[in-house]
C-alpha cells in the first residue's frame, strides 16, 4: 500500500512563495497520477492540482494557474508544488494523493484518489 508525507508548508507573506513536496514510501507510485488538493478551515476539499503518471500532462484549478505548478520526480518517488505570488486565499491544509487507476482523464474528484497523505499547513499573511 505504502504512505504519502508532505512536507514544506509553513508561514509566508502575500506574495511570497512554498515548495510543498509529497514523497511517497513506495515505487508503485511512480505509475499513479498525483494530486494535489487543499481544505480551508470550514471549506471543502478541493483539487488544486494533478500530473500523470508520467509527467507530460497536468491540470490546474483556474484560481492557481500561472502561479503553481506540479512536476514530479518519479526516480525519488516525489511529486512537488511550487507555489507563487502566494495569496491570503491560499490558505489551507494542503493533500497530496495518489490515484492508483488508470484513467482517460486526469482525475479531479477526491473520490478517485486511493491514497493520502495527511497533510501540510499552508499560510499566507496579508
Amino acid at each position: 500500500q505504502g504512505q504519502l508525507t508532505e512536507s514544506g508548508g509553513g508561514l509566508v507573506q502575500a506574495g511570497g512563495s512554498l515548495r510543498l513536496s509529497c514523497a511517497a514510501s513506495e515505487r508503485t507510485f511512480s505509475s499513479y497520477a498525483m494530486g494535489w488538493f487543499r481544505q480551508a478551515p470550514g471549506k471543502e476539499r478541493r483539487l488544486v492540482a494533478v500530473i500523470n503518471w508520467s509527467g507530460d500532462n497536468t491540470y490546474y484549478t483556474d484560481s492557481v494557474k500561472g502561479r503553481f505548478t506540479i512536476s514530479r520526480d518519479n526516480a525519488k518517488n516525489t511529486v512537488y508544488l511550487q507555489m507563487s505570488s502566494l495569496k491570503p486565499e491560499d490558505t489551507a491544509v494542503y493533500y497530496c494523493a495518489a490515484d492508483r487507476n488508470r484513467r482517460v482523464r486526469l482525475p479531479q474528484a477526491t473520490y478517485e484518489y486511493d491514497y493520502w497523505g495527511q497533510g501540510t499547513q499552508v499560510t499566507v499573511s496579508s
